[in-house]
């Protein structure tokens, strides 16, 4: 007998503020708490030094996570040069303190360009990556160290914003990157690349996707909402389980064909055969007199036809 989950059957998205100190499933944990949600997901990692966006779904809305994963992110970041730690961040053990007063801002932005467009990164070991099942920073943390394969990644835009000069030089950087980027191996590439070392001392997750950290509320703030005991305020909070794939294209269906694709069938659709192409992936509606119903996504068939991929459940 498969065990009932607990909780309210709640659905939506919400961008929460990661504070510092806190990991991605730490703030998810409270905003389940909070909620009192049976099921909650966050779309992408946010190590506990970063702050900044992260899109948390609840209920049928995890369905949809992957178009989270898969999307693209803005960071703030400050890198600190001359000198370097085992983590690539603030909290790793130093392993390189010669400092790098020499460092100006003009050689700085000399080797960005380097780093701009297509390139291959090699993912770090402190990173929540597996091999044979278990996370690389635990495997880290107890000295050993697993050969990686670099990764395709695509920095669309890499900027200096502040340099400040001194022993240990910093620059406040703004990064529009792919999926899978990791901004502290970028600090140690370019640390590399100017021959002094360097480590990713602050991070901030600007944007996720279509999402940008000024839509975002913090843990703090749903507290308070909580503790004055009005869950419809924290419910009110809650973006449509769709937001986060406004890209797709948008397909009605009449209620007897939303009555087959509910099922798991395929439905024709005349605007999909006219507009889309085969292996689109759209998000469907049924419209009748309330207004559209999301009932998920599918994919284009080769007729034309729009087949379910991922079904909300009501």
């Amino acid at each position: 007998m498969s065990r009932r989950r607990k909780g309210r059957s709640i659905n939506g998205i919400l961008l929460i503020d990661k504070p510092l100190g806190i990991s991605s499933n730490g703030a998810l944990q409270k905003v389940k708490h909070l909620f009192e949600a049976a099921k909650a997901g966050h779309t992408g990692s946010l190590d506990p030094l970063a702050t900044g966006v992260l899109p948390i779904c609840l209920g049928e809305a995890t369905k949809f996570t992957q178009f989270l994963l898969d999307a693209d992110k803005c960071y703030r970041a400050t890198f600190r040069f001359g000198m370097a730690t085992v983590s690539g961040d603030a909290d790793g053990e130093v392993i390189i303190d010669s400092g790098a007063p020499g460092l100006t801002e003009a050689q700085l932005v000399g080797v960005l360009g380097c780093f701009r467009g297509d390139i291959d990164q090699i993912p770090p070991m402190f990173s929540a990556l597996k091999h044979q099942g278990q996370p690389l920073y635990k495997l880290a943390r107890e000295g050993v160290e697993i050969e990686r394969e670099a990764r395709p990644v695509t920095i669309h835009s890499l900027e200096l914003v502040e340099f400040r000069s001194g022993e240990f030089p910093e620059a406040d950087m703004v990064v529009h990157c792919s999926k899978g980027t990791y901004i502290r191996t970028l600090a140690i590439d370019i640390g590399q690349q100017l021959g002094c070392g360097a480590y990713l001392s602050v991070l901030r997750r600007t944007a996720a996707g279509p999402f940008i950290d000024d839509q975002s509320v913090t843990l703090a703030e749903l507290q308070s909402l909580r503790a004055e005991g009005s869950m419809d305020q924290l419910d009110r909070l809650l973006l449509p389980m769709d937001a986060g794939m406004m890209h797709l294209a948008a397909v009605d269906l009449v209620p007897d064909a939303a009555f087959y694709f509910r099922r798991g069938q395929a439905v024709m659709v005349p605007q999909v055969y006219r507009q889309s192409e085969e292996g689109d992936i759209v998000r469907v509606f049924e419209i009748d007199q309330t207004g559209p119903l999301l009932l998920g996504v599918g994919e284009v068939t080769e007729d034309g036809r729009v087949a379910p991929k991922r079904l909300v459940v009501r």
